[in-house]
């Protein structure tokens, strides 16, 4: 009878650890397909390992920033993310938005054209520019972090010939490999922070357009464009491995004027830097939403934006990271909510267009609803 047992209980055993061994391989196989992208190696390793802000095997902000705040555990924090109940997260009906022909657009004209959470298409001086295109997918698994209804009216095909594609950082709401794939024989050029290329030359585009930047670096990737990447208080990565690339903003100077963009990042003093080294800010493009206290050296609460924004004393602005996807436990609608109170308070001047709803940089008449609110 122990004999039986005996051989019972190793048979259980040999059991769980097939099972382990296989998903382990599976989730191995899963981790390497080509959706993930790619680490810098060689020569890009090597630039990379010059550049100051990489430290130790890996790019570090320029304040000490953990990713959590507090006492909680990363088991504990991923637990109350999963199942706190949060009222509003997610829209009760299609977020209103506007199909407009990207296509159509005169190119002449400076604008913006916000596609949701925070990609953008913009024409600068006659060029066509792509921030940030999340257009199929904001992560790995399907089903999991889908658009909201209304948030999701551009894919790929709508995106016309890109002069210029801007990324900021790898993170999937940031760098979609469906989107860039589709959108690969229509880009003209591409700029990045240090080490996201390993992934777009691993999705097959040529390292011939490609330019990668170091904070405070400097190119003139359009002829009327000087494009300067900034220090963000962030972090990268798309599998296991973090903080191989690096995160920016961007100063973009054109004919226009300067165009800031925050990229995803905390609040630190690196705001006040930015408005000592540009002087006036034209039109600044801040991250507002998918935050939580526990995430506030990487992400900016609300009052955070505000006192960014303090720093900055851009003379309009919008906002993004907001209103496709439910990335943190807030309403759907706050970010928007509170930012729009703090500008009336403070006297920013806000614009808050819908989705694909064209903003005409040069048009200082042009007005939007605070369509957010509930009817």
């Amino acid at each position: 009878m122990k004999s039986k047992n005996k051989n019972r209980l190793r048979l259980i055993g040999y059991i769980l650890i097939a099972v382990i061994l296989l998903v382990g391989a599976a989730t191995a196989i899963f981790l390497h397909t080509a959706r993930f992208g790619s680490l810098p190696t060689g020569a890009q390793l090597e630039r990379i390992s010059r550049s100051p802000h990489y430290v130790e095997g890996e790019f570090k902000n320029t304040s000490p920033t953990t990713l959590l705040v507090g006492d909680k555990s990363r088991l504990q924090g991923v637990w109350e993310f999963l199942f706190t109940d949060v009222k509003d997260l997610i829209p009760e009906k299609p977020l209103p938005s506007v199909k407009t022909n990207l296509n159509a657009l005169p190119l002449q004209e400076d604008l913006i054209v916000w596609m949701g959470h925070s990609s953008l298409y913009l024409h600068l001086d006659s060029a066509r520019i792509l921030i940030d295109p999340v257009l199929v997918s904001a992560s790995p698994v399907p089903g999991i972090n889908e658009a909201f209804p209304g948030s999701d009216i551009y894919r790929p095909e709508a995106i016309p010939s890109i002069d210029l594609l801007l990324i900021t950082h790898d993170h999937w709401d940031h760098l979609d490999y469906e989107t860039l794939r589709a959108l690969r024989d229509r880009v003209k050029a591409i700029v990045c922070p240090l080490g996201v290329s390993a992934h777009l030359i691993s999705w097959g585009y040529d390292p011939k357009i490609i330019r990668e930047l170091d904070w405070f670096d400097a190119s003139n990737p359009l002829p009327n464009m000087k494009l300067t990447a900034l220090p963000a208080r962030h972090f990268s990565g798309r599998g296991l491995t973090s903080n191989k690339s690096l995160w920016a903003g961007y100063m973009l100077q054109t004919s226009f004027g300067n165009i800031l963009l925050s990229g995803d990042t905390g609040y630190d003093e690196h705001f006040k830097k930015i408005k000592q080294q540009f002087g006036n800010i034209d039109f600044a493009i801040m991250e507002n939403g998918q935050y939580n206290e526990d995430w506030r050296y990487i992400h900016m609460l609300p009052e955070d934006l505000i006192r960014a924004i303090d720093d900055l004393q851009p003379n309009r602005l919008m906002t993004v990271h907001h209103s496709k996807y439910a990335l943190a436990r807030h309403a759907w609608y706050e970010p928007l909510a509170k930012i729009a109170e703090a500008a009336k308070a403070k006297q920013y001047t806000l614009l808050t267009p819908k989705i694909g709803e064209p903003l005409f940089l040069r048009d200082s008449t042009q007005t939007f609803t605070n369509w957010w609110e509930k009817n």
